[in-house]
């Protein structure tokens, strides 16, 4: 069964289209993200175990993850930027104040 195993590359690259996608950008799903209420939004509001909850949510194999393995924050970029992370088991997915994915 090995062949059924997900490498966490490949998890990053479902949350980097998740990432990509906004809300409700299927018709009849609400897969995807707001990330930009979430970026104009200080971190101790709340919103980010609510974004976490929602991308665990749409993206089910998340779940699987042992606890602890999903973290979100936020990282200072030049004067005026910040820089969104999400560490998936130690692979990063960023996104900068201007909505590039890295």
């Amino acid at each position: 069964m090995a062949g059924n195993t997900l490498s966490t590359s490949e998890i990053a690259d479902m949350v980097r289209h998740w990432l990509a996608t906004p809300v409700n950008a299927y018709l009849g799903s609400g897969y995807g993200n707001d990330l930009k209420a979430l970026l104009q939004q200080p971190m101790n509001s709340g919103l980010a175990d609510g974004f976490l909850q929602k991308l665990v949510a749409d993206v089910p194999v998340l779940a699987a993850l042992p606890a602890g393995a999903l973290n979100l924050y936020m990282e200072p970029v030049g004067k005026d930027q910040q820089r969104l992370i999400i560490d998936i088991a130690g692979t990063v997915v960023s996104v900068d104040s201007l909505g590039a994915i890295a």
